[in-house]
Formats: structure tokens, C-alpha cells, sequence
């Protein structure tokens, strides 16, 4: 035991000495850890592939062979010398290392059984809780941005000062089969009025044989990269401009379940599938009531809605998902994805749309950076929408069925130059073809900006960064934005995904 503990301080004392302290980058922490995550979680599936495999052997064996329980040969005491001898050994043992402290050389209680019961029970569980917010201030040439520029749910929505996230997170072990998350949401609109949200609240297998993985709940769909992201993840300030032209304010979530298969490949390979209710504002361009008119009416596209239910499997949501990554050397690492999306809309009885995606995400950082620092990053995607709308002879002006196109991509960039600083640059395109909708929408015709940015991470729990955006789009000609986010977070916010 003496030897143990030696071996794990003299450990801790490694991994101490290599930890930066103030001055650790957030978003490198992250990276590594996610990095790391990818890995651990392919040998961790395959080792439970093969403790399942063993188990199943095992339990074959005893049912073919099954064995009397052989009478218990009465135990001899201990002779006094060897007696001696174990309570020699075990004080040996237990005598704590010179230079520990006096409580730590006391012995522990003695625990009654239902407490040891309890202990064990606690000791495959436990629970992270913490707190993120993040708060915008600025100002934009256009008096209301949230009406044609900034789409999003968590993007700024208003000259002056906007808080469009505070999350508080919940993550943990249930048990040995299952983990558990939850992300509630609370934002403040433009009146200062707060409303809340349960964004995500999910559980997931952690001992599927044959490399299976299943997440059931309410969470974001894993299509492409970013949709599966929180706020404070994000390298810039705002959402791509083609992600809120096909998954709307709210990114592409719903109750569902996924599964996911990790190949047993040289290389990371995972495959997913989701089926998703599909329902609500947060499927976009699914089964999406639409915004009330000054009527009353709910319309998606000008187009007075429906109320689909959920008739057979055909109607639910199904988003399909392959990714892989690659070692190009020490240095540089490729992600790539391809992602889809089907299910019906509720413009008509019939109506229905498909979205396709690929994605691509790539890394270098020399083998002797100092705190993750110098390291470039570029990430990209595109996506294109084709969505089938229902004619609606009743509008205020007679709509006739269309189907209406869209695509688009974004692609970005970032430059760690040097510990705590980095700098980016985002470029996005967004276009659809001419089908019939209200000439206001603020969801069709050419759009594209650019976006540079800065940002100062004083520690791993705060951020600052500061982003220009010119935007031009068909809709309302060219606007200028300039923005200031300030983000921090308390308690240990789980890793996200690589």
C-alpha cells in the first residue's frame, strides 16, 4: 500500500506540475479534454464489449456445469505467533507516510452495514451542478437587429446590453448503466422580462455491449458540428447564418432517441441515428406551429399551419449521422461528418422536407506548444434544404405550393497566438431560390457577413471577446455591428463532445 501511494502522489504531482493556473485557455482545456474523451470512450466501449463477452461466457459455463456447494470445512484459529505476524504486516500497512498530517493518520470510524450499503450505492453516482452565463453589449446600425440580422435565440438581440443566456447545467452517474444531463435556460428579452427553457435533459447508456450507445430525452440532434454546441462553446458571437435558415433560432432539438454504433476501426468512426418527435419551434422546418399573424393564425413561410400528429412512423423526425477522425500527423488532426435530416412539415398534410450537411474540422498545434498555445483551428459547413410548402388560397395574399431551396455554408478560423489571446475570422453565404413567400420574411434571399473577432480568456472560467459583423443581405441592404460578449461560468461544467 506504502508503494501505492507513493506511485499516486508522485503521479498527482506530475499531472499538478503540468497544469497551468491562471493562465489556462478555456477553450484548449476543453479541446484536450474532448480529444481525449474520443479516444477513452472507443477503448471504454470496447472493453465493455468484451467484459460483456466473458460475462456471457461464464454464465454459459455454470448452467452447463453446475456444481454442489461444498460443505464449509471448519476454519482452525490463527496460531499466536502468526496472529503476530498479520497484525505486524497490517499496521505496516496502514502506518501513513512521514510529513502527513495527523488526521490523516487517524483511523476512520467503523461504519454499521446499511451505511456501507448506502456508501457503495452513492459511490457509483455522483452529480456536477454549475452555472453559465453569457452577456452581450454593442451596438448595430440597424435600430432593432433582431428583426433581419441577429436570428438567433443566444445571439445579441438589441443595441445596449442583452442577456440571452444563463445556463445552469446538471450532469452526473445515475447508476452503473446509465449518465444523465440537463441544461436549463433562462434569457432575458428585450423588455428585461425573463423566460426559461429546459433546453436539454437527456439519459444515456454507459455499458451497451458491441460498441451501442443510446440517449433518450430532449436533446440537440447530431447533425454537423455546431448544432450540438452550447453558447459558450461557440468561437464567435452569433450562430451561422445557414444554420438559422434551416434549424431556426433554437437549433435543431427534440424529444427523441439516439443511437449510436462506434466502429471498430483504426480511426475514430461513429455512427448515429435519431428519431425525434420533430415537433415545436425548436424543429424549425419540421412539425413547426409557426409565428401567430396579427390574426391570430399560426404561419411557417406565410403559409397557415396544420396540426400534424403523429400517425405512424413516417412522421416522425429521422436524422442519420456518419463522422470519422484522422491523424494526418503529430501535429494535425481531420474531423469529417456527413449528416441528413427528414421528416414532415406542417404547411400541408403531405408536405415534408429533407436537409443534407457535411462538416469539416481541422487542427494543428505543434508537439511543443506551452498551454495549448500557438494552434490554428478551421472549421466549415454546408448545408442545403429542400422544403415542400403546402398552397394557402386563404393568405392575405393567395399562396400556391412551392418548394422552396436553400443552401448555404460557413467557414471560420482561429489563431491562438498567444497563451489567453486568440483571433478569428468567419465568412458566411446564404441563399434560396425564388418560391413564393411573404416579401418580409427574414428567412429567404441572399445573405452574407463577415465576422472577425478577438477574445482574452482571463482564466479558464471567464471570457472576453469582441466581434465586428458586416452583414448585407437582399432584405435590408448592408448593416454594421459591433459587439462585446462577456461570459463566465461557476462549479464543473461537464466535456463536450470532440
Amino acid at each position: 500500500m506504502k508503494f501505492r501511494l507513493l506511485f499516486l502522489s508522485l503521479l498527482l504531482g506530475s499531472a499538478a506540475a503540468r497544469l497551468p493556473a491562471a493562465e489556462t485557455d478555456v477553450q484548449q482545456l476543453q479541446t484536450q479534454i474532448q480529444e481525449l474523451q474520443a479516444s477513452m470512450e472507443k477503448t471504454r466501449r470496447e472493453q465493455e464489449q468484451q467484459i460483456a463477452e466473458l460475462n456471457r461466457k461464464l454464465a454459459a459455463l455454470i448452467a452447463a456445469n453446475p456444481a454442489p456447494a461444498p460443505a464449509a470445512a471448519p476454519t482452525a484459529p490463527p496460531s499466536p505467533d502468526a496472529q503476530k505476524q498479520l497484525e505486524q504486516q497490517l499496521a505496516a500497512e496502514l502506518t501513513p507516510p512521514a510529513g502527513a498530517t495527523a488526521a490523516a493518520a487517524e483511523p476512520a470510524p467503523a461504519l454499521p452495514p446499511a451505511a456501507v450499503a448506502t456508501g457503495a450505492h452513492a459511490g457509483s453516482s455522483y452529480m456536477n451542478l454549475s452555472y453559465g452565463a453569457t452577456m452581450f453589449a454593442g451596438s448595430s446600425s440597424e435600430a432593432d437587429p433582431s428583426a433581419q440580422l441577429e436570428l438567433g435565440d443566444h445571439d445579441p438581440q438589441k443595441r445596449g446590453f442583452s442577456l440571452r443566456n444563463a445556463e445552469i447545467a446538471i450532469d452526473g452517474a445515475v447508476d452503473p448503466y446509465f449518465k444523465g444531463f440537463a441544461n436549463i435556460v433562462l434569457k432575458l428579452d428585450k423588455n428585461g422580462e425573463t423566460s426559461v427553457e429546459l433546453e436539454e435533459s437527456f439519459a444515456q447508456t454507459t455499458a451497451l455491449p458491441g460498441n451501442l450507445q443510446v440517449k433518450a430525452g430532449q436533446y440537440f440532434a447530431a447533425f454537423g458540428r455546431q448544432n450540438v454546441q452550447h453558447p459558450h462553446t461557440w468561437a464567435f458571437v452569433d450562430q451561422p447564418l445557414i444554420l438559422g435558415r434551416t434549424f431556426g433560432p433554437d437549433g435543431l432539438r427534440s424529444l427523441g432517441a439516439q443511437l449510436s454504433w462506434l466502429a471498430p476501426t483504426p480511426f475514430y468512426t461513429e455512427a448515429f441515428l435519431s428519431v425525434m418527435d420533430g415537433q415545436g419551434s425548436t424543429a424549425f422546418s419540421f412539425r413547426n406551429p409557426g409565428e401567430p399573424d396579427t390574426a391570430g393564425v399560426n404561419r411557417y413561410a406565410g403559409r397557415a399551419t396544420l396540426d400534424r400528429t403523429l400517425g405512424s412512423a413516417a412522421d416522425l423526425l429521422y436524422v442519420p449521422r456518419l463522422a470519422s477522425s484522422f491523424e494526418l500527423s503529430d501535429t494535425q488532426t481531420l474531423l469529417a461528418g456527413v449528416s441528413a435530416a427528414f421528416g414532415p412539415n406542417n404547411t400541408g398534410p403531405h408536405e415534408r422536407t429533407e436537409i443534407y450537411g457535411v462538416d469539416l474540422f481541422w487542427k494543428w498545434k505543434p508537439a511543443n506548444a506551452a498551454q495549448g498555445f500557438p494552434f490554428v483551428t478551421w472549421q466549415t459547413e454546408a448545408l442545403w434544404r429542400q422544403f415542400s410548402a403546402g398552397a394557402d388560397p386563404s393568405a392575405p395574399t393567395p399562396l400556391p405550393a412551392a418548394t422552396i431551396r436553400d443552401s448555404g455554408a460557413y467557414t471560420q478560423i482561429v489563431w491562438g497566438f498567444h497563451p489567453r489571446w486568440n483571433a478569428g475570422l468567419r465568412a458566411d453565404y446564404v441563399d434560396g431560390n425564388d418560391a413564393t413567400t411573404p416579401p418580409d420574411d427574414p428567412y429567404r434571399g441572399l445573405r452574407y457577413r463577415f465576422s472577425p473577432e478577438i477574445t482574452f480568456l482571463p482564466s479558464e472560467f471567464s471570457k472576453l471577446r469582441l466581434q465586428y459583423n458586416y452583414d448585407h443581405g437582399d432584405n435590408f441592404g448592408t448593416a454594421h455591428s459591433v459587439w462585446m460578449q462577456l461570459e463566465f461560468g461557476l462549479g464543473a461544467h461537464a466535456a463536450h463532445q470532440y
